[in-house]
């Protein structure tokens, strides 16, 4: 194992977008420190943000005033805190249930496919750890992504394709590529970084619609400064969930791999199964952006497509991934 180690390490330094694997215990670290950070960040972003609206809005004889804003966060900060921390609960006792629902997932009985439960359990066994959930998602497409925050909701889902379509070397290769995300604790980050973002979406679309339905009031006067501070306020909010998205560093899809290599020994087996799901990985249920990122390839990119977009990617390319693993 450890002579695999540092040869895979060699590797993963051989790539300039590689990162060092630097361990797992390093790892979990990273990540548990990444989600104290985004828990710190964003209630500190949301009240300069609500702040930078009141100034802007709030006026004593037609101009802006430092104390009619301060007033005005004192008496809505008790009602913002409350907001968020609700919607935060919600979200987080309510996760799995939610990521079930965009993804079309359900529980995958044991009698049901013995195979994959086999396949999991024995992996965990080598790994050390709680056997998590197993999920399957109803689509002949190739994908697969593991989620939750501790033990109780820590699940790993398949989709049927990828389970009739690989065979056992390829399937379990991937199964430990999920399993090693639960180690590292990414499925935590992931699962905070959603909750952040959902919340960003949720006020962005609740202002745009108060706005733009309120009536023709609402676009003059003070209505209309309102508008215009929504719509800066909104940039920046999306900027960001773009600095989440960040935060979860493409690299973490190599760090999986090596994780997933030294469960399994079997690179090959690894980079065969990444090729058939490069080929087809698109799961129709899937719609949202913000959890296609959880997938070992992102079912909501269409295969040779060029955009914008893909220029913040969280997923690093396949092919440089299965050129990694071959290199093994």
């Amino acid at each position: 194992m450890k002579k695999a180690g540092r040869k895979w390490k060699h590797l993963l330094r051989s790539s300039s977008e590689a990162m060092k694997y630097v361990g797992l215990q390093s790892q979990i670290w990273r990540n548990n420190t990444s989600s104290i950070i985004l828990l710190i960040m964003f209630p500190l972003v949301l009240y300069g943000l609500s702040w930078i609206f009141m100034f802007f809005t709030i006026q004593e004889e037609e101009t802006y005033s430092l104390d009619a804003a301060n007033r005005g966060f004192v008496h809505f900060f008790p009602w913002i805190t409350f907001g968020v921390g609700l919607w935060f609960l919600i979200a987080y006792f309510s996760h799995s249930s939610m990521i079930m629902k965009a993804t079309g997932s359900k529980p995958l009985e044991r009698k049901e496919n013995m195979r994959v439960y086999n396949l999991v359990e024995n992996l965990c066994i080598a790994a050390g750890m709680k056997m998590p959930k197993v999920n399957i998602i109803e689509d002949e497409s190739l994908n697969a992504f593991a989620s939750g925050i501790n033990e109780r909701t820590y699940t790993v889902s398949l989709s049927r394709g990828i389970i009739d379509k690989l065979d056992d070397r390829e399937l379990e290769g991937v199964i430990a590529h999920e399993l090693t995300h639960i180690r590292n604790r990414d499925v935590r980050l992931l699962i905070v970084s959603i909750i952040f973002v959902g919340i960003f979406a949720f006020l962005s679309e609740m202002f745009f619609r108060t706005m733009l339905y309120g009536g023709s009031s609402s676009r003059k006067g003070k209505g209309g400064i309102a508008l215009v501070v929504g719509l800066v306020l909104a940039l920046v909010g999306y900027l960001i969930t773009l600095l989440f998205r960040f935060a979860l560093s493409r690299k973490r899809e190599y760090m999986a791999d090596a994780g997933g290599v030294e469960l399994t020994k079997d690179p090959l087996a690894l980079a065969s199964a990444l090729r058939k799901v490069s080929q087809d990985a698109r799961i129709e249920a899937v719609k949202r952006q913000d959890v296609a990122q959880m997938f070992i390839e992102n079912p909501r990119e269409k295969k040779g497509s060029v955009s914008f977009s893909q220029l913040f990617a969280t997923h690093p390319p396949i092919d440089e991934r299965i050129r990694l693993l071959e290199q093994f």
